[in-house]
């Protein structure tokens, strides 16, 4: 037991070592941005740390700023760029009595940084740095179920000692700006360089305008959208910002340079700068430290959304630097780890019994056949095997030159593992061991964030495919498909939606539509914008109505949110079409002979804009044959294309698919879609009706013979329809009934028509009241009325009523020839 606690104090002084070692190397080095992170990375590796940062004192000592933070993002903790030196804050605390605050979970339960965070369950260090320049405070935060513990403790210690505060803003503001750095005003776009930064760009001092637009013309095209999200104030939070990016030479390949800059606010009546620096990336030190890797490794995983862009950011991160022969990633449910990557990914590369439980794309080995490695999960903690040991065959074969398993903590618990092998003899040197142990803290709290992206994403998907139609209505003389997929960028539901609408008469209302936003708040306007245009089309308005209605329903919603949407009323009949757009693309024709045409349909402004705005109808004609293709944004529109280019891409692929298979046609022009926004696809192919009904319409005007000429103008119709007299008498005593009722109950105008196709006619009456009729229970003998509804109902094969436009429809159904 004595020469366990001997090795292990051997080992926390080990640790202490090289954290010394690590920091006075960087004491030599020139005070600048670069050291302040550097500083702040051995927190990673030698301090427990997933996130590290250093807040100093603003210029009017009102805030404590955040200048430099390493690590997983801050928002996953909830803390802010400020903080008040007077508030009860960890930070303030430490700032205002000089001495180390350290906060367990349980400590942080209930503060404002706890109720802001998906991960509550973790530890916060924060402890007074004097620096160089002023007080300031080193803050850290670990994920680790036991928090920091002693050493971790001390090697932080050593690092606020260390802490040194970059004096090249203060230089800025007197106007001494470093050779290598810039200053930007976000309002103005006006620059000021240094001169080596203007030498990178080939320009002199005398040859630069001031202007970043120079600096920008000079880059290659291709990196202009990731250069401008650092340069865009929108696109930028208070914080880091370090990308790579080219610019053109006179002669010769481009060259590459690396920015870091931080967004600065401006306070009151002042503008935000960027402040930064540009360094030549072929210059840069070659060697990776093992600091730089966790430090790569941290900014990787901050990105990764989901378990399998985690396990391929670990993978990368890890094989190549290690010299590894394979490395597998995976997942601990249960008594199984599901694996969820493989490098080198054929399975002959991996042991017998791994390949015995191959299931899927990746196995799923059973921890229970592999003993050594459920104790290593046990125990916690990275465990190394050189060439030789003897271990059981399912991880022998992993690494017969060397294994090594990191158990990965997140959360109070083991989120998975992480194995790691060689086919050679490897020697493991002390870099290695400590570039596995804070690789695995990091990648199991990356792990179950990520898993909780997946389960989340799920359950958005579920919810949108729920708001969305189950299934499109079989139409007459027409076919109907649709495709939604959902962004791949995030975890919000969106706001994209489509409906075919079946209409009386045989008219079809085809709807997409798109609310502005992915949030629950946009999901949630989707689908009551969806459910009001249904309900105003069924009521037999105009488009131009319908889509009036759902402007005025949005504004008097008193939401921020607004939509677009393009909404085409189908005469399945005639094969005519009216369009009104609301904001949203136009309808892409694909004609019989192959042509395609853009609509060019007049639009109006998005829904929730203008209460009073106008919502023109736009004529389409449709021959048999023609596909109407309604889409929104997410499949013609990216960073790299516009829509009008987009939109010329999708009329292209409409003319060389298909049209018989509609579906095809749609998982067509879906290939290599961009799934940073989602996307919906509803396509339409017209056939024209093979039989057309027959329709004649009647004007009930009220007159004390009006029942009468109903029945003689309906007599007459059935004549000339070639209607059998045996069938004329139902007929007409159906007519006769729905046209008093509605005389004798309702006020306004009364109109009546009759339809015929396939031997079966229909009788409709609309009127102005919105009441339905009742059926009576019971009628006595002495009763003068109520018996009509019953006539109907017994000579009608179905009947019912339907609002429409002002008012209702009664209509009945009766089989001709029985």
């Amino acid at each position: 037991m004595a020469d366990v606690v001997t090795e292990g104090a051997a080992r926390r002084r080990t640790r202490s070592v090289r954290a010394e070692g690590a920091l006075k190397a960087l004491a030599v080095e020139t005070d600048s941005p670069e050291r302040l992170r550097r500083v702040l990375e051995q927190a990673l590796v030698f301090g427990g740390a997933s996130f590290a940062a250093v807040y100093a004192p603003s210029e009017d000592g009102e805030l404590l700023c955040l200048i430099e933070s390493v690590g997983v993002p801050r928002t996953m903790y909830g803390l802010r760029d400020g903080y008040a030196p007077t508030g009860r804050s960890p930070i303030a605390d430490a700032h205002r009595t000089g001495r180390p605050v350290w906060r367990a979970p349980q400590e942080l339960a209930g503060t404002a940084e706890s109720r802001r965070t998906p991960s509550p369950d973790f530890h916060l260090a924060a402890l007074p740095a004097h620096g160089d320049d002023g007080g300031g405070c080193l803050l850290a935060v670990s994920e680790r179920p036991g928090g920091f513990d002693a050493d971790d403790r001390a090697c932080l210690q050593l690092i606020a000692d260390a802490v040194a505060f970059p004096t090249w803003p203060a230089a800025v503001e007197a106007g001494e700006l470093p050779a290598n750095a810039f200053s930007l005003a976000m309002d103005t776009g006006r620059v000021d360089v240094g001169d080596d930064i203007l030498a990178l760009f080939g320009l002199g001092p005398d040859g630069f305008d001031g202007k970043v637009e120079t600096l920008l013309g000079l880059t290659v095209p291709e990196d202009l959208p990731s250069l401008m999200s650092v340069v865009e104030a929108d696109h930028m939070s208070i914080g880091d910002r370090e990308l790579e990016f080219r610019v053109l030479q006179p002669a010769g390949p481009p060259r590459w340079l690396r920015l870091r800059g931080r967004l600065l606010p401006g306070g009151e009546g002042l503008p935000a700068r960027l402040l930064g620096t540009v360094a030549d990336a072929s210059t840069l030190r070659a060697e990776v430290t093992d600091v730089a890797r966790v430090q790569r490794l941290a900014a990787a995983l901050a990105t990764a959304g989901t378990v399998r862009d985690v396990s391929h950011a670990v993978v990368t991160a890890l094989r190549k630097p290690l010299r590894a022969d394979r490395i597998a990633l995976a997942e601990l449910e249960n008594d199984r780890l599901v694996v969820t990557v493989l490098d080198p990914p054929e399975p002959e590369s991996w042991p017998q019994v791994w390949r015995q439980e191959w299931r899927t794309e990746w196995p799923d080995a059973p921890v229970r056949a592999m003993p050594t490695l459920a104790a290593a999960l046990r125990e916690g903690r990275a465990q190394i095997w050189p060439a030789g040991t003897p271990l059981e065959p399912a991880l022998a074969d992993v690494g017969p030159g060397g294994l090594a398993v990191l158990p990965l903590p997140a959360g109070g618990r083991m989120a998975g593992a992480c194995l790691i092998g060689w086919d050679t003899p490897h020697e493991f040197g002390p870099d290695e061991r400590a570039l596995l142990t804070a690789s695995a803290g990091l990648a199991g709290q990356a792990l179950l964030r990520a898993h909780a992206f997946d389960a989340e994403h799920e359950l958005v998907g579920m919810l949108q495919r729920q708001l969305l139609p189950r299934r499109l209505p079989r139409l007459p003389g027409a076919e109907a498909v649709a495709r939604y997929l959902p962004t791949t960028a995030g975890l919000e539901v969106g706001g994209d939606w489509y409906d075919v609408i079946p209409l009386p008469d045989n008219h079809v209302a085809l709807v997409i539509g798109d609310v502005q936003g992915h949030s629950a708040a946009a999901a949630t306007l989707m689908g009551q914008m969806r459910t009001a245009l249904r309900a105003y089309a069924a009521e037999g308005h105009p488009p131009d109505v319908v889509v009036h209605h759902a402007n005025r329903l949005l504004m008097d919603l008193e939401t921020d949110l607004f939509a677009t949407c393009c909404y085409v009323d189908v005469d399945l009949e005639e094969g005519a079409a009216w369009c009104v757009r609301a904001g949203h693309l136009p309808p892409v024709l694909r004609h019989p002979d192959g042509g395609t045409q853009i609509a060019e349909a007049e639009g109006g402004p998005p829904l929730g804009v203008l209460r009073q705005a106008d919502f023109p109808m736009s004529p389409l004609r449709l021959q048999p044959g023609t596909v109407v293709a309604l889409t929104t944004d997410g499949l013609v529109e990216s960073a790299e294309a516009d829509i009008d280019a987009g939109m010329d891409r999708l009329a292209h692929g409409l003319a060389r698919s298909d049209p018989a298979h509609l579906g095809l046609v749609a998982d067509a022009l879906l290939v290599g879609a961009r799934r940073s926004d989602d996307i919906a696809l509803l396509l339409m192919r017209y056939d024209g009706m093979a039989v057309r009904p027959l329709r004649e319409s009647w004007t009930v005007w009220r007159v004390p013979q009006a029942v009468g000429h109903a029945r003689r103008f309906s007599r007459r119709t059935l004549r000339a329809w070639g209607v059998p007299p045996k069938d004329q008498d139902a007929v007409l005593l159906v007519v006769c009934e729905l046209v008093t009722n509605a005389l004798v109950h309702t006020d306004g105008r009364v109109r009546l028509d009759l339809t015929l196709v396939n031997n079966r006619l229909r009788v409709a009456v609309a009127d102005s009241s919105p009441r339905t009729p009742v059926k009576p229970t019971s009628i006595s003998w002495e009763a003068t009325g109520g018996r009509g509804i019953l006539l109907v109902e017994a000579l009608s094969a179905v009947w019912g009523t339907v609002p429409v436009s002002g008012g209702k429809q009664v209509w009945s159904e009766l089989a001709l020839g029985g």
